[in-house]
């Protein structure tokens, strides 16, 4: 399965956010995406077996528990896949940095203006 296709699915993307604080059990994890998604324990697990063949997550044994994390290979390989593309989004970000900065400055010189302009009034 591709990596876009693993993180199409919305409850898999949770789950990457959930593990992205740290490793977490996979009951943790379960009762948060059903309180989330209401969708059952079994479907939940099916995920998280999605997310370890795919190799975005890892387990280990602790006792009887299941502990999962994150792996970045392969998050690394779709931020190299998406290099190509930041240039159609980061100009614009760029661009909307400077507006906003204008926007910020033009509100300061009104607002030290009407301090003025009250200050006299009173």
């Amino acid at each position: 399965m591709h990596a876009l296709d693993v993180l199409g699915d919305p409850v898999r993307r949770r789950i990457l956010e959930l593990l992205a604080d740290g490793e977490q059990t996979s009951g943790a994890v379960s009762g948060a995406i059903q309180a989330e998604f209401g969708i059952s324990q079994p479907a939940v697990s099916q995920h998280l077996r999605v997310l370890r063949e795919a190799g975005f997550t890892s387990v280990r044994a602790e006792g009887t528990r299941r502990l999962y994390a994150v792996e970045a290979a392969p998050l690394r390989e779709i931020d190299t896949w998406l290099e190509r593309f930041r240039g159609f989004w980061e100009q614009r970000l760029d661009a909307l940095g400077t507006e906003l900065a204008r926007g910020k400055r033009e509100r300061r010189r009104k607002d030290a203006g009407a301090d003025t302009t009250g200050s006299e009034e009173q």
